[in-house]
């Protein structure tokens, strides 16, 4: 909230936080995914597998269309932008054509990925940690006794 991310005014500081409520709501469940016993996984797959196209990005191709601006918020960059990014790259780490009915979800994706802090970010090697492998799954479960 300190980094010129929230928006202009209480308003959109409210939408902010719907936004960012929305993608937390929807990455939780993919970021648990890896850390299920496999029956669990088989079970909840086609869920988090679905939820991305029939219930979140048309809400967020819907709120595009009707802002008509290149964010979600205002006419700047905001921390809803990255929440929704990140949403999406996660979505697209399991379903790689989840975005294939969303013509505006696709270009708000290029166009925040090209965002020179947010392109640098994204490229290998930098900060952004991967999708969990194997040795981190079994590091987590240990530690939270998960096993």
């Amino acid at each position: 909230r300190s980094s010129d991310l929230y928006g202009n005014d209480l308003k959109e500081r409210v939408l902010i936080d719907m936004y960012v409520e929305g993608t937390t709501d929807l990455m939780e469940p993919i970021m648990m995914y890896p850390l299920l016993p496999p029956v669990e996984q088989e079970k909840r797959l086609s869920l988090i597998t679905q939820r991305p196209a029939t219930r979140y990005f048309p809400v967020y191709e819907k709120v595009l269309k009707d802002h008509g601006q290149n964010f979600l918020v205002g006419n700047r960059f905001s921390w809803a932008d990255v929440q929704l990014l990140e949403a999406i790259l996660m979505s697209e780490e399991l379903i790689p054509t989840v975005l294939s009915d969303f013509p505006l979800l696709q270009a708000f994706k290029a166009r925040i990925s090209s965002i020179p802090t947010i392109e640098k970010f994204l490229q290998p090697g930098s900060q952004r940690k991967p999708p969990p492998g194997p040795k981190y799954v079994e590091t987590v479960k240990e530690i939270f006794n998960l096993n």
